[in-house]
């Protein structure tokens, strides 16, 4: 484990057991999700409780510990494991055929803190997770109480397109929840929600530059066209998802928390005081709106 000093700054405790109403839907971003790390929190720390949470590739992540009521768990052993090669690097691709090493988390987590799994199984408590079929390039939604696998669909949820292999699940293949929708709130909509909190780990002003497609699109997926067609049709669908997301949160039918300024790190990004930050962010930006967002989920 890392000797970085910063890590005995991050709070430890346990959430308490009342549960707000409503849907809390969770964005991808590599790294970027310690922000999402330090909003979930400052959220549990203040009695934040949602009812449903949505998770998206780091998003999914980040929301175990969210179920499971562990606050710091999650961003201690991103910041105390970055860079061990079992966890983030070679031999996680050895083993895990990925540039994350999911067994090393979910083996190693316990010398941190055992993940509270009779917490987190708790059935008051919905956790719906995102994977895209590379068969068939659609959306497909893993939730807790229906799937065995819940584990191995967060899993899939965070396997990122290229570096990693496609996990398996009851016989079909699937990557990052990313790929096919990087944040489908719609699905809260048609579950019949009326109080939906997003929170992003872009600034609310960010949307994707058009670029060249990698030339690997093709030679890597040449059996899986849907997914094919996802990964070049992936900047202007995340942009029209963004402007409906603020079309929606004009009409006060979502509440959107965004990081306060531009988060621009590498995707791989290995600087632990930045990485830190990015954390220490999300708790700012939590705290500083989080009677309203109560007030939101209250009214």
């Amino acid at each position: 484990m890392e000797d970085f000093e910063k890590i005995k700054e991050i709070h430890r405790g346990r959430a308490s057991e009342n549960i707000t109403e409503g849907c809390l839907v969770l964005e991808g971003g590599a790294w970027r999700g310690l922000y999402t790390q330090g909003v979930l929190d400052t959220f549990m720390e203040n009695d934040l409780n949602i009812q449903t949470t949505l998770g998206v590739s780091a998003g999914a992540m980040a929301a175990m510990t969210y179920l499971s009521g562990q606050i710091g768990l999650s961003a201690s052993f991103n910041l105390g494991y970055r860079h061990d090669q079992n966890y983030f690097g070679i031999k996680a691709m050895a083993k895990d055929h990925g540039v994350t090493g999911f067994s090393f988390l979910f083996e190693h987590l316990s010398d941190i803190e055992p993940l509270d799994k009779e917490r987190f199984f708790d059935p008051k408590r919905r956790l719906v997770v995102t994977c895209t079929n590379i068969e068939t390039g659609e959306t497909e939604y893993f939730e807790k109480k229906d799937s065995d696998e819940i584990f191995k669909a967060i899993q899939a949820s965070a396997s990122v397109p290229y570096v990693t292999e496609a996990v398996e699940i009851n016989g079909k293949r699937y990557l990052d929840g990313g790929i096919s929708c990087k944040l489908p709130y719609f699905w809260a909509f048609h579950e019949g929600f009326k109080k939906v909190v997003v929170v992003r780990t872009r600034a609310k002003d960010f949307r994707k530059t058009p670029h060249r497609p990698l030339n690997l699109t093709h030679i890597e997926y040449k059996r899986y066209p849907a997914l094919q067609r996802d990964l070049l049709e992936e900047v202007p669908n995340y942009n029209l998802i963004l402007d409906r997301l603020d079309q929606l949160e004009e009409q006060g039918r979502v509440y959107v928390l965004a990081p306060s300024k531009p988060v621009n790190i590498h995707r791989f990004e290995g600087d632990l005081n930045t990485l830190f930050d990015i954390y220490d962010l999300g708790r700012r930006d939590a705290l500083e709106h989080l009677e309203e967002i109560k007030s939101y989920l209250n009214s």
